[in-house]
């Protein structure tokens, strides 16, 4: 606290120091990170760590707690699809205002969506976007989005509750165990893509980030990783140098057609397009995608959509 007065008052003498001419400051710059991290600190991360029963993963100033539907047996096309692929639940936390924000997205069965969705609803909860990612998979999938504003305590306890409605595994989760190896060319993928990807769960995961800040309520999401607003990419391995690939891409509206005509020029499936937020800056669309082939092959096809849109490449 001594640290961020003395900071304070330092940027209050900016304006002696410069003159009566000296330009106007936006004081948010400075002082609202210092804001951010305090309330940070007041949030008592490991009340929110018991409703769950789980360790998040935490980035900057935000706590993403997984719910990998570890239950199901998903097949497509003939790929079992691992959890870290396309069924991998979660919510994120981030501090806002003196409590947080919270967004999530929850992978659930078609008789689970309206139990799970009345549970939130009755604990003030927002249901953002229900849709399919994935089409022709046994048995099918869909993802419900969520959002909300208050105790992360208290929207933590309304989450669990919701998916106790489901058959979403809810204990604790074992100690990890070594996941099994990416069998692809991991360094050339990197290249092609242009970011650098992570092994999870046996599959090869890129998080792509746009260039333009993305908002939400007023705030910038970020990490934009941890919170949902990063281009997806995901690449399981399925044998001979072959990949089955999923995600999605985060689109302004003039992005979505040159991004749709660069995927089916090179053979990738578009299996749907929709919003997942409600009044985010700019208007986001997001497109998930679907094949199976030789993973550079592939990596080349999902390059090309990339240059369609604003996203970063080192």
């Amino acid at each position: 606290m001594r640290i961020i007065l003395r900071l304070m008052a330092s940027i209050f003498a900016i304006p002696l120091i410069y003159g009566a001419n000296a330009q106007k400051i936006d004081w948010q710059v400075f002082v609202e990170p210092f804001v951010t991290s305090a309330h940070a600190q007041q949030i008592d991360w490991q009340k929110v760590d018991d409703v769950f029963g789980r360790k998040p993963a935490v980035s900057g100033d935000v706590h993403r707690y997984g719910f990998p539907r570890t239950d199901l047996a998903v097949t497509l096309d003939g790929v079992t699809i691992k959890p870290a692929l396309a069924l991998g639940g979660w919510v994120a936390f981030k501090p806002m205002h003196g409590e947080a924000m919270v967004m999530g997205d929850l992978v659930l069965l078609e008789t689970e969506i309206n139990p799970v969705m009345l549970k939130l609803i009755e604990g003030g909860l927002e249901i953002t976007a229900v849709h399919n990612h994935l089409l022709r998979a046994n048995p099918a999938t869909f993802y419900m989005h969520v959002g909300g504003h208050g105790d992360p305590v208290k929207m933590a306890a309304v989450i669990r509750e919701a998916l106790g409605a489901s058959k979403t595994p809810l204990a604790t989760p074992a100690a990890a165990t070594p996941p099994p190896a990416v069998d692809l060319d991991t360094a050339q993928l990197d290249q092609v893509i242009g970011a650098k990807g992570q092994s999870n769960g046996g599959v090869y995961q890129f998080n792509v980030q746009r260039r333009d800040p993305i908002t939400e309520g007023g705030m910038q999401i970020t990490p934009v990783g941890s919170m949902g607003v990063a281009i997806a990419i995901n690449f399981q391995p399925t044998g001979g140098g072959k990949a089955a690939i999923t995600g999605d891409f985060v689109l302004t509206g003039d992005e979505v057609n040159p991004v749709i005509k660069a995927l089916r020029a090179n053979g990738i499936d578009v299996t749907a397009v929709h919003s997942h937020m409600l009044d985010e800056q700019p208007r986001l669309f997001f497109l998930h995608f679907w094949a199976n082939d030789h993973a550079l092959k592939l990596a080349r096809g999902l390059r090309a959509a990339l240059d369609e849109t604003a996203s970063t490449k080192f």
